[in-house]
């Protein structure tokens, strides 16, 4: 009895260099963790309500460029020139469209032809966008070969240059190369960019290795791993490019190397109409309306994989 009462009785030694405990069952200290904000909006209803407010309000400000676009096309002549401008159509008329189409059939080459024109460069050019990228991604990725690491930091560097800096020179080697009234000096320069190669090679970098390896054990060769494994694990990726691709090439001016006006794209065709005179100010809004389509309807198509893009989300070792 004295014994337990010795031991009931003993004071607890508090100090910094107390034992800890080896028993792995023994319960840690619970340690209220610290809050790098101390509110948060969304824990309330008027929290939320604010919240969807201001989105709503950032959402509508995004839309104004779209909105007044569109205004703009449907406003008869005496209101494209009223001042102060008014955002909102007063008395809309489709005019502008109709005025637009029946000067394009007047012209020596059908609008049919023009359109031929940007859908086949913007077809090739994407096509030629995504297989180039990402082969070079997935070498500079998935594959060990000497000077790697330089050649990605110089591809890398590369995008620090702006379009502008770099029209000159590509225009210099491009002219060199017989380019005239051919479409491939149109397609090349938007097709070899680091940005696409950039977005791809993160990408794949979330794909673990320990697969592609299988893949080479049970026999499958580079372009079928790469074709039949990598290229589906990575669809957000290049989905993200072919919209890319295709809002640069859609309204892309070919003047600067193809001269023939049955090779021109449909934005050519429409400058020809739109630039003869002032009085087609209404026009040329309907056919910026008109251009907008095809990008337009990309991006609905590749919203959720370019979101996941963004997200690089993906498997991991």
């Amino acid at each position: 009895m004295t014994e337990e009462r010795q031991a009931i009785q003993a004071p607890v030694k508090k100090g910094l260099f107390r034992k800890k405990s080896k028993d792995p069952d023994a319960q840690k200290p619970y340690v209220k963790p610290k809050k790098i904000f101390a509110y948060r909006v969304n824990r309330s209803f008027g929290g939320d309500l604010v919240l969807i407010l201001f989105l709503l309000a950032v959402g509508i400000f995004m839309l104004f460029p779209l909105v007044y676009m569109v205004s703009n096309s449907l406003k008869p002549l005496y209101e494209l020139f009223l001042f102060p401008p008014t955002l909102f159509v007063r008395n809309p008329t489709f005019t502008n469209y109709t005025d637009l189409f029946n000067y394009s059939g007047n012209m020596s080459v059908p609008m049919t032809k023009y359109f031929f024109n940007s859908v086949y460069i913007s077809l090739v050019a994407t096509a030629l966008a995504v297989i180039l990228c990402s082969m070079a991604a997935y070498a500079v990725s998935k594959r060990e070969f000497r000077a790697k690491g330089p050649i990605f930091e110089f591809i890398r560097l590369s995008l620090m240059f702006t379009a502008p800096a770099t029209s000159i020179v590509n225009y210099v080697i491009i002219a060199k190369l017989d380019p005239v009234d051919k479409y491939w000096p149109v397609i090349l320069p938007t097709v070899a960019l680091p940005l696409y190669m950039y977005m791809i090679k993160n990408f794949m970098d979330t794909f673990p290795t320990s697969v592609l390896e299988a893949a080479r054990i049970d026999g499958a060769n580079e372009f079928r791993i790469f074709l039949q494994i990598l290229m589906p694990a990575c669809k957000s990726s290049w989905m993200t490019v072919i919209l890319f691709v295709v809002q640069a090439t859609w309204g892309l001016d070919t003047g600067a190397f193809v001269f023939k006006e049955e090779m021109k794209s449909i934005k050519s065709g429409f400058s020809a109409i739109t630039s003869v005179s002032q009085q087609r100010y209404g026009v040329a809004c309907a056919q910026q309306v008109i251009l907008l389509i095809i990008p337009l309807v990309t991006f609905i198509i590749t919203q959720s994989n370019v979101m996941a893009s963004l997200a690089t989300s993906g498997m991991k070792d």
